[in-house]
């Protein structure tokens, strides 16, 4: 089964970040992971009421991580393990122009 996690940049560019030879990361830790890097990336909620989704926490930490943090090799495998991790998917598609994450 194929396990990625890909990430569409304004412009059309698509990042993605093999899965299948990466150490899985424990949920929790998953977790934990995107709420330092929501708090250090100085993310903002994408909601109006100030809830904050997993799905709308991912797209908050993308589009505040930009280009170049994505560019980023480790940081990028570490994103993408959270990701597949925190959401129980194997497959993950952020699209930051329209906002959305599906798998």
């Amino acid at each position: 089964m194929r396990s990625e996690v890909s990430v569409r940049l304004a412009g059309g560019q698509e990042l993605r970040f093999d899965l299948e030879d990466a150490t899985p990361m424990l949920q929790e830790q998953a977790r934990v992971w995107l709420d330092t890097q929501f708090v250090q990336l100085e993310c903002e909620p994408l909601r109006a009421t100030g809830k904050v989704l997993l799905a709308d926490k991912l797209v908050a930490i993308a589009r505040a991580a930009g280009p170049e943090l994505l560019a980023d090799p480790q940081w990028f495998a570490s994103f993408a393990r959270a990701a597949s991790a925190a959401l129980a998917k194997p497959v993950v598609r952020l699209d930051l122009d329209q906002l959305t994450v599906s798998y």
